[in-house]
């Protein structure tokens, strides 16, 4: 018997509401287990479907190797990511936590585009209950425009898969040989999901104001389910590669301006997703195993940088980096733990972001596109000094700016960042464990002396650049101007004034069509008078009496049992 993860998950989301809490704790923790069980225990080649209308199967559950990792680093992030929320979840709150999980999962087990586009749907109406169970404003509208901007993506794949389903194509495969109307649609909506640039402003608008819990999750699970569709249904498509280079170098840009340590690491989702969306596009197999490797490792340790974000904002109450301060004296078991994340995800060797950017990295080295490689070196200078030296030395060191008690930290929330740093330190040891099981064989060592050496070299010249410019690193109070103002401003205003015009003309209509209604109702009062049936000028006009002009019903009658008996004698003779 095959346990599907994605289905564990969905009846245990569908089921904890409504449970007492004792046992939604249990749950909490039980339950990602049984899934990172059943997760491991899948076999390549597996696969589940039931009948549907018109004779389609949906393939609800198909396991390869490219499946059959996502889905592994899926439950392991999910039982992370509850331990971490153990203390302070809502019924809401976890039952949306667990519903984003399962849809997750759907996606990256799914064989048919109508399976696919299901799941894909719940994930996003879950994940917006993430940034809603804030119950603040910002979040509200926040959600909102969330919700909003993955609705017109849903519906842009909708829109592409019907077209695939119409003819013929329900089954997913590689479209990057034929990329017709269908094609396009279906890339644009998975590149939403992606936040590829100029699509990419719901993610640090949203993400941040989501609850500590929820930016976990939110961090590690629709990108990369995004980059997993990119590599299953785009590979080697050339803009990929273009889009992601823009995706690394404003993502770190963006972070560099930035003020709220959330906003930081969101925008560096952006950057780093921004290596794997153009990995995805040079198309090889080391490239494809690369964007495979950094989506693994990037869930991994992103999840500890929000789980530390998180940390410090429920400690402190404080999330800017002009608010904290001195924070290494007050909680230093944080501090540490998000020190490493940022390591890791700045490439340092022996931490996994170091294994997986090298894999893609040598793929660009090796194309007829040496700029991208040149570029993403460039993206990488930008991530420590943002995510890392920015970090510690405005808000771990020196000073607090503003007087705060530190609540102490829940031991669960120390106990999921400790596994998840050992995590990020076991693959970046051991990058087989991770290397073997990605979808195409290769024999690659990252731990060249070359490598090693010159990445050495680059974490420490951007060290040495941010000392150089330290002052000029100091965070402010920027408002970040970002593709989002767009439909935050003038879309908003353009509605308005459409609904204004539109509304004003309906009033008008309707006022003109009323005053030609009540002018014309009168010459109906007596319709045989105009027809002259009543044609004496000189004649009194009486009231009019439907009942004096039309027939009796007993004529009416009359005639209908003539009809009916010539009827039957014309049939019977």
């Amino acid at each position: 018997m095959i346990l599907h993860p994605a289905l564990i998950m969905l009846g245990a989301g569908i089921v904890i509401p409504f449970v007492p809490h004792l046992i939604r704790k249990i749950m909490l923790i039980v339950m990602p287990l049984i899934v990172l069980v059943a997760s491991y225990n899948l076999q390549y080649g597996q696969q589940q479907s039931i009948g549907f209308i018109n004779n389609i199967d949906l393939v609800y559950l198909k396991v390869d190797e490219l499946s059959w990792i996502f889905v592994f680093i899926l439950s392991i992030v999910s039982f992370t990511a509850n331990l971490f929320s153990y203390n302070y979840s809502n019924r809401i709150e976890v039952a949306a936590q667990f519903l984003y999980v399962a849809s997750s999962m759907g996606v990256v087990l799914a064989g048919d585009w109508i399976t696919l586009l299901f799941f894909w749907e719940l994930m996003a109406i879950s994940s917006t209950f993430l940034v809603w169970a804030k119950k603040d404003e910002t979040a509200k509208k926040a959600g909102i425009r969330y919700f909003l901007v993955h609705f017109f993506g849903g519906n842009l794949l909708l829109a592409g898969i019907f077209i695939k389903v119409s003819q013929g194509e329900y089954l997913i495969n590689s479209l990057s040989q034929n990329m017709d109307i269908a094609s396009i649609f279906i890339l644009i909506g998975i590149s939403i999901n992606a936040a590829i640039y100029p699509l990419h402003a719901w993610l640090p608008d949203a993400y941040p104001k989501s609850t500590i819990s929820g930016s976990v999750f939110m961090s590690c699970l629709t990108t990369k389910v995004a980059v997993y569709c990119l590599v299953r249904v785009f590979p080697g498509v050339p803009i990929l590669i273009w889009g992601g280079v823009v995706m690394c170098l404003l993502g770190v840009l963006y972070a560099m301006f930035a003020n709220d340590l959330r906003v930081i690491l969101s925008y560096h989702i952006i950057s780093q997703v921004g290596y794997m969306v153009a990995a995805v596009g040079l198309g090889s197999e080391l490239a494809l195993n690369g964007a495979v490797a950094h989506a693994f490792s990037h869930i991994l340790y992103k999840s500890l940088l929000f789980m530390g974000a998180g940390t410090i904002l429920y400690a402190t109450g404080f999330s800017k980096l002009t608010d904290l301060g001195g924070l290494f004296k007050k909680i230093p078991g944080v501090v540490v733990l998000y020190f490493i994340g940022s390591l890791a995800i700045s490439g340092f060797p022996y931490l996994n972001g170091f294994t997986s950017k090298a894999v893609i990295l040598s793929a660009a080295s090796v194309t007829k596109y040496p700029e991208v490689e040149l570029l993403l070196y460039l993206a990488s200078v930008g991530t420590l000094i943002s995510t890392c030296l920015k970090v510690t030395y405005y808000s771990f060191l020196g000073e607090a700016k503003k007087s705060y008690d530190i609540k102490k930290v829940p031991i669960n929330m120390y106990i999921s960042m400790i596994i998840t740093a050992v995590l990020c330190f076991v693959y970046g040891s051991f990058p087989n464990l991770l290397y073997n099981r990605l979808p195409f064989e290769m024999n690659y060592i990252p731990y060249t002396f070359d490598h090693v050496i010159s990445t050495v070299q680059i974490l420490l010249a951007s060290t040495l650049a941010f000392l150089f410019f330290v002052e000029i690193m100091e965070p402010k109070e920027y408002f970040l101007l970002d593709t989002d103002w767009l439909y935050r401003k003038p879309l908003v205003f353009v509605t308005r004034k459409t609904s204004e015009v539109v509304v004003a003309i309906q009033e008008n209509l309707g006022a003109v069509w009323g005053t030609g209604i009540l002018s014309i109702v009168p010459f109906f009062n007596n319709p045989f008078r105009k027809l002259n049936v009543i044609n004496s000028e000189n004649e009194t006009p009486e009231k009019y009496d439907p009942d004096h002009y039309r027939f009796s019903i007993g004529l009416a009658v009359t005639i209908a049992i003539m009809v009916f008996v010539g009827s039957f004698f014309y049939v019977r003779f």
